[in-house]
């Protein structure tokens, strides 16, 4: 499928995109690429993070191969349950995760899940891997968004006036990219990361900042999107980032507060 897609604020367009390619027969999805390609750069450079706390790339690599497919296994249950009527009447349709429906949450909380049951088999600080983990990540969301771009999908409401306004020329709608609002606010959150790394004062505020960075800008772009996951009458991912918000600072400041305390 080929999506036309312009940026009149910027007077960008209109060009066309696809979204996949034929490779000897096979179907080639470009969004497949694209999470291929930041699962790889974020394993590249998580490594180099690994190093600076004694964490071998060998490890690093088993964190990730146990974590993806708990990431995706988790992804789907999280968005399975919160659109459970569109799959109560035909239960085996939940299997089929190849005709969409995955949530960023859910593939968060899986990886996290899994790698704490290694590090605790292992007997791995399950703190210093969750800090490479939060720039790792943060890789995966920056690329893995503009696969949505490529889909023309997980867009936001209407606008006419906003200056990155995209027109999606095939339905005929001009709408606020979320996928780029996101992906950019990751960005920043992932520049400010390892800007602060630096001040780290206890093992597990990396990944602390990284749950309130990003859950702090998740919760305004999610209220911009058309296709939340809704928990009654609120969006489930804004609630879920408020929270993170909300335990992320005291956290933080709780264990700089204990961290201080230990070196007085």
């Amino acid at each position: 499928m080929k999506n036309k897609i312009a940026f009149p604020g910027l007077g960008i367009g209109p060009f066309t995109v696809s979204e996949s390619f034929s490779f000897f027969g096979f179907n080639i999805h470009f969004y497949g690429i694209l999470i291929a390609l930041g699962i790889v750069l974020a394993y590249l450079f998580s490594t180099k993070k690994a190093l600076k706390r004694d964490i071998s790339s060998d490890t690093l690599l088993d964190v990730i191969l146990y974590g993806l497919p708990s990431a995706v296994i988790c992804a789907r249950i999280y968005y399975v349950v919160f659109s459970w009527s569109d799959y109560k009447d035909n239960l085996l349709d939940i299997f089929k995760i190849w005709e969409g429906g995955i949530a960023i949450y859910g593939a968060v909380i899986g990886a996290c899940i899994s790698t704490f049951i290694y590090c605790r088999v292992k007997k791995i600080n399950f703190k210093r891997i969750f800090d490479i983990g939060a720039f790792g990540l943060l890789i995966g969301q920056i690329i893995g968004r503009w696969g949505n771009f490529i889909n023309a999908e997980a867009y936001g409401r209407e606008t006419s006036s906003a200056l990155f306004r995209m027109q999606l020329v095939n339905q005929n709608i001009t709408v606020h990219p979320t996928f780029l609002y996101e992906s950019f606010w990751n960005l920043l959150v992932f520049l400010f990361l390892n800007w602060y790394e630096k001040y780290q004062k206890f093992e597990g505020e990396i990944f602390l900042v990284y749950v309130t960075g990003y859950g702090f800008g998740r919760f305004f772009v999610e209220g911009l999107r058309t296709d939340s996951l809704w928990l009654g009458p609120v969006r489930i991912s804004q609630v879920v980032a408020g929270i993170c918000v909300v335990t992320g600072i005291v956290l933080i400041f709780l264990g700089r507060k204990r961290a201080k305390s230990e070196i007085l």
